[in-house]
């Protein structure tokens, strides 16, 4: 073993206690059009500070913004981290997880990082289902629910187009026919393409949305490593959002240089695709801020030679000169290591101001962060289709006075009343965001 791999080891052996450097600049110096950008702080013991999950105590619930409340919608998941709202209002939920990949688990750095997932609650076994949750009295609980969907292969975006049910596997498109208030789907499905997965696979969720025409589909690929230290032939056609055409299955990069992009929305008013984005680790508390951004076809984004634009990433072999010179920033950072994942525009939302035009960002929260970043959901503010302000805080309270996790926000989607539902993956529960009556 290397001595800096020994060192880390010895380090975090011990229970994984927060160790490395800490942030000299607050969450919102790296929010915004121009977030402030200090010099690189790579360490040789990596900042590591993980909330431990715990889950919600009995009758406990997250803190909702003035003018709003929050409740369960549904209780008891598994592992939730997604949502789709289908159009009879039905919601459906991704009960999902990391698939095997033995070889991102492979050296110091694999065994580390499978400790920090586990501990951060994200080492359960992958239920592989899409659950039916059903509020047929429209009184903010989910009533009934049925398995929707089994025997998937960690599941995560849902699209419906017609009567065409696209749901992202881990490593494939799919499609499955759906009548309007089909409660559970038992017919085989049809692959429409592969997406890349395999035995590494590092950023596994692939996420999947139709162009307001439905002639087109938009799915997310993740990269396979932090910043291409697996190679970056490890890399091809990852790091990207891909756009497939539904006629034909048929397929292109539509934009690339995206770590990991995860949520995908429509924005109202421009009609641009906008999505979240987990910028890179390891280089400070304050670096990389996570962004949300419009999607422009054809852009690169910088990852893995650059990161807002064209600012190097020195660690990077062999450098790309010319790719840095292509890159272009992102529209709007949400922190650094916030972990930002789901986004959904306000259209269709019956929450009071200021949560009337603009973004919904769901931020899983921190572990590469001293202190913690992330761990709520916010509402970024939007005028003219672009951001407009600060964000304001929507939900908070997931961490406890002890740092712990008792939950953590992932997927955002308005629901069929005007609501925010909220998927919780680590308090296994959808909660509802509602207006104060």
């Amino acid at each position: 073993m290397r001595k800096p791999q020994l060192v880390l080891a010895i380090a975090l052996a011990g229970g994984l206690a927060a160790c490395g450097e800490t942030s000299s600049l607050q969450v919102a110096d790296g929010t915004g059009p121009s977030p402030r950008l200090p010099e690189p702080n790579k360490t040789l013991i990596p900042t590591v500070n993980i909330a431990p999950a715990i889950g919600w105590p009995e009758g406990a619930k997250p803190v909702a913004a003035a003018g709003t409340q929050v409740a369960a919608f549904a209780e008891n998941l598994d592992h939730p981290r997604w949502l789709y709202v289908l159009p009879n209002g039905d919601v459906l939920v991704a009960e999902t997880n990391a698939p095997p990949k033995p070889d991102d688990g492979t050296g110091i750095r694999g065994w580390i990082m499978k400790k920090v997932m586990g501990r951060a609650g994200a080492g359960v076994p992958s239920a592989n289902r899409i659950t039916l949750l059903r509020d047929q009295d429209h009184d903010g609980i989910a009533e009934t629910r049925t398995v929707f969907l089994e025997n998937l292969n960690s599941p995560f975006g849902m699209a419906l187009v017609g009567n065409d049910l696209y749901i992202a596997d881990t490593d494939r498109l799919l499609r499955f026919h759906y009548e309007n208030g089909d409660t559970a789907i038992k017919s085989q499905p049809i692959k429409v393409l592969d997406l890349p997965g395999g035995t590494l696979n590092h950023h596994w969720t692939k996420n999947v949305i139709a162009s307001n025409d439905g002639s087109k589909l938009y799915v997310t690929v993740g990269s396979n490593s932090n910043v291409a230290e697996n190679g970056l032939d490890k890399e091809e056609g990852r790091a990207a959002i891909w756009e497939v055409d539904r006629a034909t299955g048929n397929h292109r990069i539509f934009a690339s240089g995206l770590r990991n992009p995860n949520g995908l929305s429509w924005e109202p008013q421009s009609g641009a695709l906008w999505t979240a984005v987990n910028e890179r680790d390891e280089i400070g508390s304050d670096l990389v801020p996570d962004y949300i951004t419009s999607v422009k076809d054809g852009a690169f984004y910088g990852w893995p030679f650059s990161y807002y634009g064209q600012h190097v990433d020195v660690r990077v072999e062999p450098q790309n000169p010319d790719m840095v010179a292509k890159a272009i920033a992102p529209d709007y950072a949400v922190g650094p290591h916030t972990a930002s994942l789901g986004l959904t525009f306000a259209e269709g939302s019956r929450l009071p101001a200021p949560f009337t035009q603009g973004a919904f960002v769901g931020q899983h929260g921190s572990w590469n962060r001293k202190p913690h970043s992330g761990y709520k959901v916010i509402f970024v503010p939007f005028d003219a289709g672009k951001p407009s302000g600060q964000p304001v805080d929507v939900l908070t309270g997931f961490l406890n006075d002890q740092e712990k996790a008792m939950g953590r926000p992932v997927g955002v989607v308005i629901d069929q009343q005007g609501a925010l539902l909220v998927a919780d993956d680590v308090g296994n529960k959808v909660w509802r965001v509602s207006a104060v009556k």
